[in-house]
């Protein structure tokens, strides 16, 4: 740990800690919805699972105002932002107590009373959704830095230049955290036809807009936290925006790719949503479980203890469950509400 993240408390750190494992249940009990119940969920997912060092890490820095804008692989960050399990998950069922009343489902959640404005379903237009947020902020004199997050496949989209080039001339108050999982959609970055994102380490895009850009090890929440935090203080202090990206590896496929044939990869071993990518890649990315690795580490920092972090476990798949039980019982929005929230 580095100074700053030293000065975190005991309790921040099992905050900390009881978020990932939050994040984590949550996405678990997404996927095994396509087992348990078959057909109840519609449209498409995208789970996060393995982000969590980088979700949390990146948010534990932030001001209750702040606002997070990510892209469509948006569980967690409402969760840690205090959003309602229960009402995001019957949201991703489709159901009318869900958080936009089942019309958003998984990749169009949003929650503006926790300051999480809502994500998009394009690739990578949230990117010049959080630097308009931040173009919002600065004009309004609010002192709020907005939280913009994304995937390696969106840094080679257009908007991805446009809103740093103007974030950066402009000085706005953002950070934007590039979350390299190591997969565009089913293609690993290390592929040569992957190779259309240029540049390696992906934080050195930052010198063509003179901004300040830092590579982190994405599934050490505390590495993660003294990056950002650095890049929040910038931002907050009217120098403008930083790029970090943070490196870790998604355990669950691209979408909820159990519900229909598998897709076909340049991997024979790919097994759907359970098990994405090559095996042994996999298993040696398990063995690097970022909540397994900080458990770890707050035990032997004696923070707390194996039960303890046990009872957080528990705690966690408790509230999902009644998250579940919650969905499952919300009813479906009726025919008549269809057309409600068309407006062209």
């Amino acid at each position: 740990m580095t100074e700053r993240s030293e000065k975190l408390g005991k309790d921040r750190l099992i905050w900390m800690y009881r978020q990932m494992v939050r994040i984590r249940e949550f996405e678990e009990r997404v996927k095994r919805t396509f087992v348990e119940h078959a057909g109840v969920m519609r449209g498409h997912t995208h789970l996060g699972d393995g982000a969590e060092a980088s979700i949390v890490g990146s948010l534990a820095s932030r001001n209750e105002t702040d606002p997070a804008m990510p892209s469509y692989r948006c569980h967690g960050y409402p969760i840690v932002l205090g959003t309602s399990t229960r009402k995001m998950m019957a949201e991703l069922y489709g159901r009318k107590d869900g958080l936009c009343g089942g019309f958003g489902g998984s990749m169009h959640l949003a929650d503006p009373a926790h300051h999480f404005p809502g994500t998009s379903g394009v690739l990578g237009a949230a990117i010049a959704h959080a630097t308009g947020a931040a173009l919002t902020a600065q004009v309004k004199g609010t002192g709020q830095v907005v939280y913009c997050f994304f995937g390696d496949g969106s840094a080679k989209q257009g908007a991805f230049f446009e809103s740093l080039n103007l974030a950066a001339v402009w000085k706005l108050p953002i950070v934007y955290v590039l979350e390299n999982n190591e997969y565009q959609a089913y293609t690993h970055i290390s592929l040569e036809d992957a190779n259309y994102i240029a540049g390696d380490p992906l934080s050195q895009k930052a010198k063509a807009f003179s901004i300040p850009g830092v590579t982190v090890d994405g599934t050490d929440p505390l590495k993660v936290y003294d990056a950002v935090a650095t890049a929040v203080d910038r931002a907050r202090g009217g120098e403008g925006p930083s790029l970090i990206e943070s490196k870790f590896y998604r355990f669950s496929a691209h979408g909820n790719a159990i519900t229909v044939p598998p897709v076909p990869t340049q991997f024979p071993e790919h097994e759907a949503i359970g098990v994405y990518g090559r095996k042994a890649e996999f298993q040696a990315a398990l063995a690097n479980d970022p909540i397994r690795k900080f458990r770890e580490k707050l035990i032997a920092k004696g923070v707390f203890s194996e039960s303890d972090a046990g009872r957080v476990g528990e705690e966690a798949r408790t509230e999902m469950d009644d998250a579940v039980r919650f969905a499952l019982e919300s009813p479906l929005p009726s025919p008549e509400e269809a057309t409600n929230h068309v407006y062209a």
